[in-house]
């Protein structure tokens, strides 16, 4: 199986299974000298395992984080980091009896048609569990942002119709509740609306949004690997996501160009400002160094009770009830990906960035 790996010079390649021994990571290109331990890494797997919620999984995994390798006296060595979680609570019993089953919404058929063969276990490599793996390597890179005093934030913005009112934005509430939403006065209704679906034996989308500041400007290449490209690959390479925006998104179908362009001024400092930020900070590709907004679609969990209508290998038409641990709702525990996959698009265009002026390079090597 190709495309495990992402990145240029950060680069990193994910590995391992819903329900096999461990799921884990490689990065390649970590520069030496940053300060990592597994309590770094930890922190974020804390935000996205399993159990923590009614409305997640009741899989019971601790996603424990191990460093193999690229870390030496609380320091990253220039060498491969390779990370490891365990699975602990593996029930692949649950799948026996859909081994031979299409699942609505699954890669069931499309990896049988790849493949000729299938892991059935959860869905194997397209299980949200590699996710976890993703996050770890996220850790190490916000590490690397923290440092450059980038700061990526992404919260729920919405659970089905319920959305957060702005006015009522509040970052400290993002991890105090299990929807991860930064506005308390939403939390209410939209919990009682995956309670109505849960009971259903139904389940729910939403939607993320990611806020990157202290980004600095022209960061990005003006072609393919467009800042803007590139985080949309990034972000959409999650398995649940189903669309992505940048600024104003799919508003800027209905402006006009007076309505749509972001006028630059200068304040009574001479400090460069823009009256508005539909562009949400990337023009041609390139970071224009104002807060960067992203917003990505999440789909439903297709794992639902509620009966379906669905094929077996055989050729038959049947109706399915899917039992085993499942999510009622990914968008919450999917805040963390989304913070995981765009700061590694931001720390690999950083690095890449090192080399695009003469005046780096000179910096680099103390020839100015």
């Amino acid at each position: 199986m190709s495309g495990s790996i992402y990145g240029t010079l950060f680069r990193i390649a994910t590995w391992g299974e819903s329900h096999g021994k461990g799921v884990g990571v490689t990065i390649d290109g970590c520069p030496a000298g940053l300060p990592l331990s597994e309590a770094d890494i930890q922190k974020d797997l804390d935000k996205r395992k399993p159990g923590r919620s009614p409305f997640a999984t009741p899989r019971k995994e601790a996603d424990e984080v191990e460093i193999l390798s690229g870390v030496f006296e609380g320091k990253t060595t220039g060498t491969p980091i390779s990370l490891i979680v365990y699975n602990n609570n593996q029930r692949p019993y649950d799948y026996d009896e859909i081994s031979k089953i299409y699942r609505p919404g699954h890669t069931d058929y499309t990896y049988d048609q790849k493949y000729g063969f299938r892991d059935y276990r959860g869905s194997g490599r397209s299980s949200g569990r590699e996710t976890t793996a993703r996050v770890a390597a996220g850790a190490v890179a916000k590490k690397i942002l923290e440092a450059l005093g980038v700061n990526v934030m992404a919260y729920t913005a919405s659970i089905g119709p319920v959305e957060i009112d702005r006015s009522q934005f509040d970052a400290s509430e993002i991890w105090r509740n299990f929807l991860s939403m930064p506005d308390k006065t939403a939390v209410g209704p939209a919990e009682a609306y995956l309670t109505q679906l849960k009971e259903e034996g139904n389940s729910s989308g939403g939607s993320i949004e990611c806020v990157v500041t202290g980004l600095p400007a022209g960061i990005g290449e003006p072609v393919f690997d467009k800042l803007d490209a590139n985080l949309a690959k990034g972000l959409m390479s999650i398995g649940a996501v189903k669309a992505v925006e940048i600024g104003a998104g799919i508003a800027v179908s209905e402006k006009t160009g007076v309505e749509n362009n972001d006028f630059y001024r200068y304040d009574d400092a001479g400090q460069l400002y823009k009256e508005t930020n539909y562009a949400g900070g990337i023009v041609g590709g390139i970071s224009d160094g104002f807060d960067l907004f992203l917003k990505v679609h999440v789909k439903p969990t297709p794992s639902i009770h509620a009966p379906q209508r669905a094929v077996n290998k055989m050729g038959e038409n049947i109706e399915v009830q899917i039992e085993g641990r499942h999510d009622p709702v990914v968008v919450p525990r999917a805040v963390i990906v989304v913070e995981a996959m765009t700061a590694l698009t931001l720390v690999d265009l950083l690095l890449i960035n090192m080399s695009g002026q003469m005046t780096h390079v000179l910096k680099v090597y103390n020839k100015q």
